[in-house]
Order: structure tokens, then C-alpha cells, then sequence
């Protein structure tokens, strides 16, 4: 579940579903072939679609597999590396996740994720080796990504994370969603598309 006011994005919280493995890119997470539609509506079903099929196409014991109800997934280092496809973070939310602890995010993957309301925290490698281990040992524990505090806390115990400030403001002052954020502005918006020659009535479309 997510603690919001509007826009505003607090904490989540959820059971945890750890993906162990440094460099993991975005091309495993969502596999390019399914990048073809032409909305994000089934992304989900495709979320890390072949590591967690053996060659013939039974399920293996990819995390994933193992905790289905998963909503805070926890990773390595450079996690969402590769290409810059907005189809990644959208694959794992639509599958359920509601925010990520890693020792680090590629840089892309976690603006990608910002702009979803997914919060992305980094700590050091020994923590986030202790939260796997603790989901892994109870898959019913609860983690919680704390954005103001910068916390996670698993299940009675909390450790220290960092959120980046930029995400941090944006998840904080509800600013995120740049779309919705547009279209609060529109009057705005088609004032200076008006008084702009070369977009000849573009504000009236």
C-alpha cells in the first residue's frame, strides 16, 4: 500500500521480493520484443518474462516465481543499466511494485521510476544483503520505504536508505507526475501557446 495525499508520495509498503544480481538491465527486466505495444497495459505480464522461464518455457525459481505478492523489490548494484526504455519500470509496477531498495539505480531507470511515483532508496551492500535475507527467511515480512525519513524498515527493525533529493522533492511535494502537472497548468499553457506566431492556433487543437 502507498501513503499518498493527492500526488504526494510518503511511503510504500508491502512484502519484498529480492533480485539478486549486479547489472541487471532493463533489457531482462522487459524484454525488447514486447516493446512493440502500443500502450503499457500488459507490461506487466512481461516483467522479467524470460529469466523466469527455463529454456522450454516452465516456470524456474526466479524470484519473482517465489514471491508472487511481492510490492518493494530489493536488488544489487546498477540495477535498470542497459537502454533507457520507460517500458521497464512500468513492466514492474504493473506487475505490483510499489518502490525498490538497491545498493544502486542506473541513472535513467531511476528517473524513469520517478516519473511512476516509485520510489527507488540505495543503501550499502551489507544492508541490503541483510534485507534479502530476511524476506527470503519470511516472505510475509513487510518492508517499508520511508521517503522522508529516507528509512526501510523491515518488519520492527529499521535501517538507514538514501533517496536522492531531486526524487525526494518530487515524491514529497507531489510534483512527480509531470503529465498531471501539465494539465493543472493548461490555462497556462494556452496562454503562451497564443502568443507563439509559429504555433498558429495549436492551443485551440
Amino acid at each position: 500500500m502507498s501513503t499518498t495525499t493527492d500526488k504526494t508520495v510518503t511511503s510504500v509498503r508491502g512484502p519484498g521480493v529480492p533480485v539478486r544480481g549486479n547489472d541487471i538491465d532493463t533489457d531482462q527486466i522487459i524484454p525488447a520484443r514486447f516493446m512493440k505495444e502500443v500502450t503499457f497495459d500488459n507490461m506487466g505480464d512481461y516483467a522479467f518474462y524470460d529469466a523466469r522461464r527455463n529454456d522450454d518455457g516452465e516456470w524456474n525459481d526466479h524470484a519473482i516465481n517465489r514471491h508472487p505478492n511481492g510490492e518493494i523489490m530489493v536488488v544489487n548494484q546498477n540495477f535498470g543499466c542497459g537502454s533507457s526504455r520507460e517500458h521497464a519500470p512500468q513492466a514492474l509496477m504493473r506487475w505490483g511494485i510499489k518502490g525498490l531498495v538497491g545498493e544502486s539505480f542506473a541513472e535513467i531507470f531511476a528517473g524513469n521510476c520517478q516519473a511512476l511515483g516509485l520510489p527507488t532508496a540505495t543503501a550499502n551492500a551489507d544492508t541490503v544483503q541483510w534485507i534479502m535475507d530476511q524476506v527470503e527467511a519470511d516472505p510475509t515480512v513487510e518492508l517499508t520505504i520511508d521517503v522522508d525519513e529516507e528509512t526501510v524498515t523491515v518488519g520492527d527493525e529499521t535501517v538507514e536508505a538514501n533517496v536522492s533529493d531531486a526524487q525526494r522533492e518530487a515524491l514529497l511535494q507531489g510534483v512527480w507526475d509531470t503529465t498531471a502537472l501539465m494539465k493543472s497548468f493548461m490555462d497556462e499553457v494556452r496562454e503562451t501557446a497564443d502568443s507563439v506566431p509559429y504555433l498558429n492556433g495549436f492551443a485551440e487543437c
